[in-house]
């Protein structure tokens, strides 16, 4: 395996690579760093929270197991849903939707992280134990983010109606899907076994939500891996306190658009809060909260609530309110033993802007860690790099720089004008220098003529490059497509393709393979032959 810095690879942005290079310009908005000290620090801090107490982790448990009731739970992950009843257990959790099929590769990344900083830690911390969370993404609504997976350059689909909770969706119609996806797969028996696992998910169970969590149990359930759905009663009833907080306060907002101001000076903002960060949530609908003369309404309804009215139904039907994403992080932790969260560059950038609302409301902030990132490089293209003669680092220039810099590289005549350029520029010194001794007024006539010149040998550096790639079109054709494998429509890999264009071909090495390779405290962007 090689890896390489996250900042060198182009596809980061500045918050993430500061982050990982602990600059001072980010220090100010997470508390400790994803290392071994930090996480000695952040079990020091969440073991003294109040949070951490016995009834809550009664109420998690119970929750847990009825999750889990039409589930076959491995024995590795029924031990860790009941070690969660101790005091000296704590999680480590990541989060997704509820993506089609996974959606992206990286949803496996992300796991594969929680998985093995998990083990780590065990090693590290032997008087305590770890407990890896899948918390899925249940409550959000954006549909058309997650009704899809490619496969093969193919986009797999399902079209129905939402206007609620992705997680609370009938799989009705999943059954044409899977008929549509089988089209595409050959006859051996990976893809046989991929379309039964497709069909026991989403043709057996009921909800969206029921689907997902067998289907990443399938998946990970060997690993210990705990799922956890957000969206219940129990949970939410301990969450109350903080929605009453908000209804009242609006802390979130205040606090969070403090911290904008002050982050937005460096960085790009990942999202904004609202006055009032909550939806209501039925069967029917999830629409947001909004305070509006003197009254507590749902957008888009006839829904209204006085203040004491609200509050009421806050305690009685605390289900029905829906924390969006500047409040999600605090439900997470507030009903979470949590040390750490495991996100992507997007979502890391949007928990930076959420430290001190989590110091306002007394909840200790976790640490956050970038998930791993891999390329996943087969033997064959490996063997063509080689013969082309470019590292893998290479591969991830834009497309135009990697063709320039290997065909200047191959060409048998030099297509390089610095040389000529430094001639250049040494005789138009002197021509200044006799210029200054003459007629000043002729100076700039003489830069003048010296940037014409500098452009006139540009252009035919150019020329003569274009004419080189026109000669070597095998070698800019094996290149271009070779880079286009790896990075499919010029982006990461593992933003395009799905688990199972992996599977069809290695069947279930995958999994395993990333576990026993990836080091989520390295923090580098992985390149794995598979």
């Amino acid at each position: 395996m090689n890896s390489i810095p996250f900042y060198k690879t182009g596809y980061f942005s500045k918050i993430s690579c500061d982050y990982l290079e602990q600059n001072d310009k980010i220090a100010p908005f997470y508390n400790n760093y994803p290392n071994l000290s930090g996480f000695k620090k952040q079990l020091e801090e969440k073991s003294k929270s109040p949070l951490v107490s016995k009834s809550q982790r009664k109420v998690l448990v119970e929750t847990l197991n009825k999750q889990y009731k039409h589930l076959n739970v491995s024995p590795q992950t029924a031990s860790n849903i009941e070690s969660l009843l101790s005091e000296n257990t704590f999680t480590i959790t990541t989060g997704h939707q509820l993506n089609l099929f996974t959606g992206p590769l990286y949803f496996l990344y992300k796991i594969v992280s929680v998985l093995n900083l998990v083990k780590q830690l065990k090693n590290e911390f032997s008087d305590h134990n770890f407990v890896p969370i899948y918390w899925m993404a249940t409550e959000d609504h954006d549909f058309k983010e997650i009704n899809f997976f490619n496969f093969n350059e193919k986009k797999i689909e399902w079209s129905t109606e939402s206007n609620t909770a992705v997680g609370r969706l009938l799989t009705t119609g999943l059954d044409k899907v899977a008929d549509e996806f089988s089209k595409f797969l050959d006859t051996s028996k990976n893809s046989k076994h991929l379309i039964e696992l497709f069909k026991k998910a989403y043709i057996e169970h009921k909800t969206l939500t029921s689907a997902t969590r067998y289907l990443v149990n399938e998946l990970f359930g060997e690993y210990g891996l705990v799922i956890l759905d957000g969206d219940a009663k129990l949970l939410k009833k301990q969450f109350a306190p903080f929605v009453e907080n908000e209804l009242n306060n609006q802390i979130s907002f205040k606090q969070v658009s403090k911290t904008i101001l002050h982050l937005k000076k460096e960085y790009k903002i990942q999202v904004n809060p609202r006055e009032i960060n909550l939806f209501y949530l039925t069967d029917e609908l999830r629409e947001r909260i909004i305070f509006e003369d003197g009254f507590y309404k749902v957008v888009n309804t006839n829904i209204s609530w006085s203040k004491s009215e609200i509050l009421k139904e806050v305690y009685d039907f605390p289900e029905r309110f829906s924390p969006n994403v500047i409040l999600r992080p605090l439900y997470q932790e507030v009903i979470l033993p949590n040390l750490c969260y495991v996100g992507g560059g997007g979502e890391l950038a949007y928990w930076f802007e959420l430290k001190s609302y989590f110091e306002a409301v007394k909840v200790p902030f976790p640490i956050l860690l970038l998930r791993n990132s891999v390329v996943l490089v087969s033997e064959k293209q490996s063997a063509k790099a080689k013969k082309l003669n470019i590292t893998i680092e290479d591969l991830f220039l834009k497309q135009h720089v990697l063709v320039n810099k290997v065909i200047k590289e191959v060409s048998e005549i030099k297509i390089d004008f610095s040389e000529q350029k430094k001639q250049l520029e040494k005789q138009f010194k002197d021509l200044e220098k006799l210029a200054k001794q003459t007629d000043k007024s002729f100076i700039g006539a003489v830069k003048a003529q010296e940037t014409k010149q500098l452009k006139g040998l540009d252009k035919l550096e150019k020329r003569l490059l274009k004419a080189q790639k026109r000669k070597l079109k095998d070698v800019v054709n094996r290149l271009t497509d070779l880079q286009d494998q790896l990075f499919p429509n010029q982006s990461l890999e593992e933003r395009q393709r799905n688990f199972s264009e992996i599977y069809e071909k290695h069947g279930a090495a995958l999994i395993p393979k990333l576990i026993n390779t990836l080091d989520p405290l390295k923090m580098e962007f992985n390149c794995i032959s598979i």
